[in-house]
């Protein structure tokens, strides 16, 4: 398996496995919402980044997004490690922790803070990796929707 940026080649792919990962959170997004993720992922002047998970035949196995951001408790960088994804046939191959553990390393190379998500409250089998790879908090998120976003909350 190999870790690295996602690229344009992957679309269908890419494409293929987020229409399952939206459809895990119950979530139907607008096509170009979609299109506009996808855009700001391959843009290189964008916060937000994606990683793919590659077999060593070509196959699409997951990918994770994150967006990297300033804030207020550092000088530091920190990440917001946004989606992550492993296709059903890929689970329990060490995929999730190797796409963890590459934004981890691009974390250590590029002086970030921090790295952090967050995951359902229901989601036992991502919660049993995150639990092996980071430090549970005790922090509770709160939301405000606005505007047409609130739909997909």
């Amino acid at each position: 398996m190999q870790i690295r940026p996602l690229q344009a080649s992957d679309h269908t792919a890419w494409l293929a496995h987020w229409q399952v990962y939206c459809g895990g959170y119950d979530a139907t997004l607008d096509p170009q919402v979609t299109a506009a993720t996808w855009q700001r992922i391959l843009d290189a002047n964008a916060p937000i980044h994606g990683l793919a998970a590659v077999s060593d035949s070509g196959e699409l196995l997951g990918f994770c997004h994150f967006v990297c951001h300033p804030h207020t408790w550092s000088a530091q960088t920190i990440c917001y490690l946004e989606d992550l994804f492993v296709s059903a046939s890929a689970r329990r191959l060490g995929v999730a922790s190797a796409l963890i553990e590459h934004v981890r390393q691009l974390g250590i190379a590029q002086h970030w803070f921090r790295v952090y998500w967050i995951t359902d409250a229901g989601n036992a089998a991502a919660q049993a990796v995150y639990d092996k790879v980071a430090t549970r908090t005790d922090y509770v998120r709160y939301e405000i929707a606005l505007g047409k976003q609130a739909e997909l909350a």
